[in-house]
């Protein structure tokens, strides 16, 4: 495991807001899946498919900027 993936893992118990997205995002993830397994989407799905690749793109941001302010105060302490 590395270093990103152990300090994502202490995110996800200790922190709240961190546990909140990661959760979002495994939840937006298993909707893609529904979504994809479909043999033709319809218009809605590839709107609603759009929509949470966007989403899901934002919450990916949010936890990075977590882990990356909580590297540096791991770096500076």
């Amino acid at each position: 495991m590395s270093q990103h993936d152990e300090l994502k893992a202490e995110l996800i118990k200790t922190d709240d807001e961190f546990r909140r997205l990661y959760e979002e995002h495994q939840a937006y993830e298993r909707r893609l899946q529904e979504i994809n397994q479909k043999s033709l989407l319809s218009q809605e799905d590839e709107i609603e498919e759009k929509k949470i690749k966007l989403h899901k793109l934002a919450l990916k941001d949010h936890m990075e900027q977590i882990l990356r302010a909580h590297r540096e105060t791991r770096v500076t302490a």
